[in-house]
């Protein structure tokens, strides 16, 4: 079993940043894609931005240009850079892993507790 521990988040203005950090820690092998998503009030959770452990990136249209996903290998973690902040990047964060407990394991999904960002001015 896997436990993702996600850091950083908190009240930003409009135009700030923060930085979200998620540690992966338990019966881990290999961790292959890990990403971050949001969940406002009343709206479905939806894809930030995800990295392969290869380090290849994607991001959902809305924060490309001011979010960055990085990730360190060596410490299982994962990190989201956000910068230009809007109130509309608003919710909770939740970190997500996939992973494998040895090499003949399937892959399974571990998700985190998640991080309220609220950005208000």
């Amino acid at each position: 079993q896997v436990q993702l521990v996600e850091s950083g988040g908190g009240l930003v203005q409009p135009g700030g940043s923060l930085r979200l950090s998620c540690a992966a820690s338990g019966s881990i092998f290999r961790i292959n894609a890990m990403g971050w998503y949001r969940q406002a009030p009343g709206k479905q959770r939806e894809l930030v931005a995800a990295i392969t452990n290869g380090g290849s990136t994607n991001y959902a249209d809305s924060v490309k240009g001011r979010f960055t996903i990085s990730r360190d290998n060596a410490k299982n973690t994962v990190y989201l850079q956000m910068n230009s902040l809007k109130p509309e990047d608003t919710a909770v964060y939740y970190c997500n892993a996939n992973s494998q407990s040895s090499w003949f394991s399937p892959l399974v999904g571990s998700w985190g507790q998640g991080t309220q960002v609220t950005v208000s001015s």
